[in-house]
């Protein structure tokens, strides 16, 4: 490595003294090129707003007549002035502002010159310029032997007090070994912007931004997966419950009421309709068969449509058959024998209640009245035979309708069960269908944003083992630069360098940790849990 002081570089004038400079770091470091700007052989006049500067630069201009003095509006970009004039008002003190306002304008000029204006209003512009100059040595090493002048330049009385000014400008201009700093802070604001670029490139903060911004939308992408699917697995589980308890009770609510309905006609049943009894019911149970399974249907349909899952109409199955017996009305020999004994018993004491009854009252008609007695007799013999088989019929159709309407309800809740299972498999088959969609939908969205990690991990890397490369070489031609100009070195923040390379470290290592995780669909509950 060239040390700068080494090399013992003189003062000189001109392009001599700019070859010299330039040949100094190109020594050290030959692809490090040169400054880019244009020096014009100019002064430039600035300062903070209200601080007089048009009217120091008019002042120069007519006392200097042979130098030229510019203000900031008239350089173009690249240009950079020999010298710099800064003006300030002796109204306050120089602010942090002005300061990197002037660090600014002399980044390529190393010729400084401070100016403390309208000193002919405020009487205490020595102060001020004293408290500048300590100021201004403070924010920046290279400002301590700045040199500090009074100036007037359009006092309200008297004459314009500027010649310490035009003094020390001549004084600077004058100066062998200016064009020579001036090379070495060219080429220092030149250095230093190279390293901060390699630090800003590799620190990467909007790079950091954008890599914390996709882990977190990566990472939200894959929550709302998980939840989306729990809450659709949920859901499917909940109406298939539903649905089975709902058309269980539907079913057996309709049995109910049937049966109430049968036992009703049975209870009013004629003799001539007791054999036409059998046939009505057993298609109105038949028919509640079919009411079932209509409302299964539409009930199921219903259920794919709140799920907002698309299944195939269910194959036509055929609908339970119940095998019903016939009600028990003709076996009943004894009993028919035992109320026609009972029947023959109540006629006959009904007849001879009243034939005794009436040959008290009409000892005349004895024969006749035993004649009527016997046919009345016979009448309520025979009327109590057939009511009490009626009610007999009707109690055994009532049972009937109540057992036929249980096997009924039975085989119809078992339909039901049937089909709520089916349409359950069904509905099953289908979510995972669009849980596959979705979890590809997924995989691809993570895919991207890792990639897009991974680019950002290899800029990264890059950018890091760009500096770990050139770095050495801009320190080394600034530390021989800062000795040319006679500044000590900066201190350097080591833990900050270590804490630097050991979050590109951790950034580089996210493509890593992100491959060696998948995304899960064997999970009920987790599709696509793979996070950094």
């Amino acid at each position: 490595m060239v040390e700068g002081g080494g090399l013992g570089v003189s003062g000189k004038k001109g392009a001599e003294a700019v070859a010299e400079v330039d040949a100094l770091v190109t020594a050290i470091g030959p692809g490090l090129g040169t400054p880019g700007i244009e020096r014009l052989d100019a002064v430039l006049v600035t300062g903070p707003w209200l601080a007089g500067v048009t009217a120091v630069v008019a002042a120069l201009n007519d006392k200097l007549p042979k130098k030229k003095f510019v203000e900031s509006a008239d350089l173009q970009p690249g240009e950079v002035p020999t010298a710099v004039v800064f003006v300030v008002s002796a109204a306050a003190l120089l602010t942090e502002s002005d300061c990197v306002l002037l660090d600014a304008v002399t980044a390529e000029t190393d010729a400084v010159i401070g100016a403390v204006s309208k000193i002919d209003v405020h009487r205490n512009w020595e102060e001020i310029l004293a408290g500048d100059r300590e100021v201004l040595a403070a924010h920046a090493p290279r400002y301590a032997d700045v040199r500090w002048v009074g100036v007037a330049a359009a006092p309200e009385e008297g004459e314009p007090r500027i010649d310490d000014l035009a003094s020390a400008v001549s004084d600077q201009l004058a100066n062998g070994d200016l064009a020579r700093r001036n090379r070495l802070r060219a080429w220092q604001s030149r250095l230093q912007a190279m390293a901060d670029r390699y630090d800003r490139d590799a620190e990467g903060a909007g790079r950091r931004a954008r890599v914390e911004a996709l882990r977190e939308q990566r990472s939200e992408i894959l929550r709302q997966r998980r939840l989306a699917k729990s809450e659709r697995t949920i859901a499917l589980r909940s109406q298939t419950q539903q649905a089975r308890t709902e058309l269980a009770y539907f079913a057996r609510n309709r049995c109910a009421s049937v049966r109430s309905e049968l036992q009703e006609d049975a209870a009013g049943l004629s003799r001539g309709r007791l054999m036409e009894f059998e046939g009505e019911a057993k298609t109105r149970l038949k028919d509640v068969i079919t009411e079932v399974d209509d409302g299964t249907t539409t009930h199921l349909a219903e259920m794919a449509q709140t799920l907002d899952l698309t299944v195939d109409p269910p194959t036509a199955t055929p609908l339970p058959t119940v095998d019903l017996p016939s009600p028990p009305l003709k076996s009943r020999k004894l009993e028919s024998r035992l109320m026609m004994l009972l029947g023959a018993g109540f006629g006959l004491g009904v007849a001879l209640t009243l034939s005794r009854l009436l040959a008290d009252l009409t000892p005349g008609l004895t024969i006749a009245g035993a004649v009527a007695c016997a046919a009345i007799g016979l009448a309520l013999a025979v009327w109590v035979v057939g009511m009490r088989g009626l009610l007999r019929d009707r109690a055994l159709l009532d049972r009937w309708a109540g057992e036929a309407t249980g096997l009924v309800q039975s085989a119809a809740e078992q339909h039901v069960a049937t089909r709520v299972l089916a349409a359950e498999s069904a509905l099953t088959a289908a979510l995972s269908e669009q849980d596959e969609g979705e979890s590809t939908r997924v995989a691809e969205q993570v895919s991207a944003i890792d990639t897009e990690l991974r680019e950002h991990s290899v800029v990264g890397a890059r950018a890091a083992a760009l500096r770990g490369q050139e770095m050495p070489t801009v320190q080394a031609a600034l530390a021989a630069v800062r000795a040319e100009l006679g500044e000590p070195e900066p201190a350097e923040d080591e833990d900050e360098t270590q804490s630097d390379d050991a979050n590109i470290e951790s950034e580089a290592s996210v493509s890593d940790d992100g491959d060696a995780e998948k995304i899960d669909e064997s999970s009920q509950t987790s599709t696509a849990d793979n996070v950094f």
